[in-house]
């Protein structure tokens, strides 16, 4: 049996625990001892971040070779048209090499929490919403992938790591689940705990 947090890292804050220059970490919103991330987000990106003190579970999510779906909410600038559409969903190439096929749509905006640097209309007056679904884990890929098909990523945030859910989770909020098989992605299970918010 292991235990996984699922996290809402915010925007503008490290997935570590701790930084010599000052900035937000994740000691600033879960105090469980002993956890690690598996796997990271940009300190710029916002979304699901997972963790536990099982090294063995955070390896089987994190490690390239299992090849966890990870879904992300990308507002972009601009309205992207079919054209771009069809190129993140057959690959793109990229400075390190082609992309595999994506799974990508249009989306409304997501029903989610203003971020506290919002996007600016007067500088970015138009914009859309994609959903965009990668098996791979390269440095900064999506924003690269939209930038490079013509519409740069404004907002980036991760809503789903296999079948591990973002849901409701604030900024800051995380819950717990308990695991009671060795493949967490077929056999995970809430623990039913309450979310948890950190309280400045």
């Amino acid at each position: 049996m292991s235990t996984l947090y699922l996290l809402h890292k915010p925007y503008r804050m490290l997935s570590q625990f701790t930084d010599k220059q000052g900035r937000a970490t994740l000691a600033d919103v879960i105090d469980v001892p002993g956890v690690y991330a598996a796997g990271r987000l940009d300190y710029d990106s916002e979304g699901l971040l997972l963790l536990s003190d099982d090294g063995s579970l955070i390896h089987r999510i994190a490690h390239p070779r299992h090849k966890q779906p990870k879904t992300y909410w990308v507002q972009l600038e601009g309205q992207i048209n079919d054209e771009a559409m069809n190129a993140l969903k057959n690959g793109v190439t990229l400075k390190d090499g082609p992309t595999q096929p994506a799974k990508a749509r249009r989306i409304a905006p997501p029903a989610i929490a203003l971020r506290d640097s919002r996007i600016d209309p007067k500088r970015h007056p138009t914009t859309s919403w994609l959903e965009l679904t990668i098996s791979e884990g390269r440095n900064r890929q999506v924003r690269r992938m939209t930038a490079h098909v013509g519409f740069p990523t404004l907002r980036l945030i991760r809503a789903a790591i296999g079948t591990w859910q973002l849901g409701d989770l604030a900024p800051g909020e995380w819950r717990k689940q308990t695991l009671h098989a060795p493949r967490p992605t077929k056999s995970s299970k809430r623990s039913g705990a309450p979310r948890h918010r950190h309280s400045k």
